[in-house]
């Protein structure tokens, strides 16, 4: 577990004092679905609830081109200055900054050229991923997170570990900024999927993008008797699918039935090694689901012994799940409240003092 306190759910509490006009621009974005866009637009949700006027700078409205080995990831392509331009118009109380892509990188451009203060967050094992992908190592790619994040005001991380990796890089102004569950939709009374029916138990459950920087085929490749099932779609899927016809690719789903998919599986295996927090682990523990993984970032500092296992041998991890109590999986995954996260992004937040704000809306010369 991580050194930070338990978020504990009080949905009840206001709000803390925070800028009423927030600009957020992020490279990810719908209709994408990852733990990223999910996170950014729940908490757009709450903050609105809240009475906070939120603008999200994304690739809607922009040309985009597909991201190399990825393409349903869509990369903005934006005139010079334009990012700035939305950001003068805007003229935001707090600009943070989600992602490290084009239109981050715009704003990041922009705000320093104004000495605009802005914030950032580390969403994605980044090094990680574009090793995956292209085959080269992880370490060639830190200096452009160093380079990009260093300017923040703070930066928004959601687990000791990934801290902790980020202070080793030099990266010290970090805030701690958690992740939530919406317990009115995961719950352990969420009805089985029709798919389940007749499935040899125990039923495996993977969750997510169907991509290789998931790690799925280590999944499916592990020896467990019962049913594997992937809920979710990616450019590995049709690969997976011929290398492993007997486990069930169920496609991508959403709200109650993807609370049912968690609710009716034995054990959710998550075996990606490139994710700094795994949203799907509380979401699948809300819904009384066990969770058995590798131990490296993200499970880590989110599973416990009695609501999980890890291991670097997933037979082992999921055996070991296997005997959790689903009615303390389902307590501890309910302690994860996105309002309580919320407050967390709203406190870390660089609110503009009014000579900063000034600056902002001065058009951009480039």
């Amino acid at each position: 577990m991580n050194s930070f306190t338990t978020i504990l759910p009080d949905n009840s509490a206001p709000a803390p004092i925070a800028p009423r006009s927030i600009a957020i621009v992020t490279d990810a974005w719908h209709p994408q679905t990852n733990g990223v866009v999910r996170t950014l637009s729940t908490t757009c949700d709450v903050l609105r609830r809240w009475g906070h006027e939120v603008t999200v700078i994304s690739p809607e409205g922009y040309p985009s081109i597909p991201a190399p080995t990825y393409p349903e990831i869509r990369l903005a392509l934006t005139a010079p200055g334009a990012v700035g331009r939305r950001l003068a118009t805007i003229a935001p109380d707090a600009v943070h900054i989600a992602t490290e892509g084009p239109l981050g990188f715009a704003a990041r451009r922009y705000c320093l050229s104004r000495k605009v203060p802005f914030t950032t967050a580390y969403h994605t094992q980044f090094p990680d991923y574009l090793a995956r992908r292209t085959g080269l190592p992880a370490r060639i790619f830190w200096p452009y997170i160093r380079w990009f994040h260093r300017p923040a005001k703070t930066i928004m991380v959601a687990t000791e570990t990934i801290r902790a990796q980020l202070r080793e890089q030099g990266l010290t102004q970090l805030t701690h900024w958690s992740r939530g569950v919406d317990l009115d939709c995961f719950s352990p009374a969420a009805p089985p999927p029709p798919e389940y029916a007749g499935l040899k138990g125990p039923i495996l459950l993977y969750v997510g993008r169907v991509a290789v920087e998931k790690n799925i085929e280590a999944f499916l490749a592990c020896p467990y008797p019962g049913t594997k099932v992937v809920v979710g779609d990616g450019p590995a899927r049709a690969a997976l699918a011929a290398k492993f016809p007997e486990a069930r690719f169920l496609g991508k789903k959403t709200g109650t039935a993807l609370a049912g998919c968690y609710a009716g599986a034995d054990v959710f295996v998550f075996p990606s090694r490139t994710d700094t927090f795994g949203l799907v682990m509380i979401e699948a523990l809300a819904c009384g689901t066990p969770v058995a993984a590798f131990p490296v970032a993200g499970p880590l500092d989110i599973v416990t012994d009695a609501v999980g296992a890890l291991s670097e041998d997933l037979t082992r991890a999921i055996d070991a799940a296997r005997y959790c109590d689903r009615a303390a999986c389902a307590a501890y995954g309910a302690s994860y409240s996105w309002e309580a996260a919320t407050r967390q992004f709203l406190s870390g937040l660089a609110a503009l003092e009014e000579g900063e704000a000034v600056s902002l809306q001065a058009l951009a010369a480039f």
